[in-house]
């Protein structure tokens, strides 16, 4: 099945009773927004969608949140929602796009290969009248194989390398006052700024109104604009690994093939006393 990671909601819902296919609740919520992404899939998701928690399927070890935990773990967490080889992946999240990528991502980086995003995500869904449903999904287990590709993840010491060689482009998704350091990130403990020549590229700028992605042409243009070469290698960023999937999303649909995702992202580097960080 060769077609692009994003599929729109008359294909889902075609598809929806299918053997093979597996939708995955993956909302998540910044502190502060009085979202309770748990509560509201028992409240109402996608029928026969399983939740999909990014803060549970994460690295236990780490005192960073949500990071991409090790193969032997994920493929364990897998097999325990009953995510299997060869199924039919579709991710999505409560906001539109937002988190649903980040499980996408999660999956493609563990070798999975029928991995989907779902355009609009639930308010799309909702808004067209589609069914939903309560309660909790449970699935049989299934037998999961994780093959890591080391290439889609960088980790602190692959940054720092980058960001003195300008080896690759950094592409920063969050929002353009945050990139500037006008204003404190949500995180308590974190110095403001941005990594030295990084391209503020916020995700939202990458989205339709209503939550879905922009066209391809357009997608090119917000790239362009921000100074992006598309043919270079890309590195992307965010606050803490989730929107900066929805940047590799975006670069994925347009075709561009040398991709990584700094998995620490500013929960990381912002923290560290010695990482350079840029204002303004």
């Amino acid at each position: 099945m060769n077609r692009p990671p994003l599929v729109n909601t008359e294909w889902l819902a075609s598809r929806l009773t299918a053997p093979d296919v597996l939708v995955l609740d993956a909302s998540m919520h910044l502190p502060g927004t009085g979202r309770d992404a748990n509560a509201e899939y028992l409240a109402e998701h996608i029928p026969g969608a399983i939740r999909f928690d990014i803060d549970t399927i994460a690295d236990k070890a780490s005192p960073l949140p949500h990071m991409l935990p090790q193969p032997t773990a994920f493929s364990s967490m897998m097999r325990k929602l009953g995510v299997g080889d060869g199924m039919t992946l579709v991710f999505y999240d409560t906001v539109g796009i937002y988190s649903a990528p980040r499980g996408w991502w999660m999956l493609k980086t563990m070798g999975a290969e029928r991995v989907f995003i779902l355009d609009g995500g639930l308010p799309k869904w909702k808004a067209e009248g589609r069914p939903v449903e309560d309660g909790k999904v449970t699935r049989p287990e299934r037998h999961f194989t994780a093959r890591l590709h080391n290439g889609a993840v960088t980790d602190i010491e692959a940054m720092r390398a980058i960001v003195d060689s300008g080896s690759r482009q950094v592409l920063d998704a969050r929002a353009g006052a945050r990139f500037r350091a006008e204003v404190k990130e949500p995180r308590e403990g974190l110095r403001s700024g941005h990594m030295p020549g990084a391209f503020s590229t916020p995700f939202t700028e990458l989205l339709n109104a209503d939550g879905t992605m922009k066209s391809n042409g357009d997608l090119s243009q917000v790239f362009l604009d921000a100074g992006v070469d598309l043919s270079r290698p890309v590195t992307t960023s965010c606050g803490s690994g989730v929107t900066a999937a929805v940047i590799t999303l975006a670069l994925t649909l347009l075709g561009h093939k040398d991709l990584s995702l700094y998995d620490g992202s500013w929960s990381e580097w912002g923290s560290l006393p010695d990482t350079p960080v840029v204002t303004g």
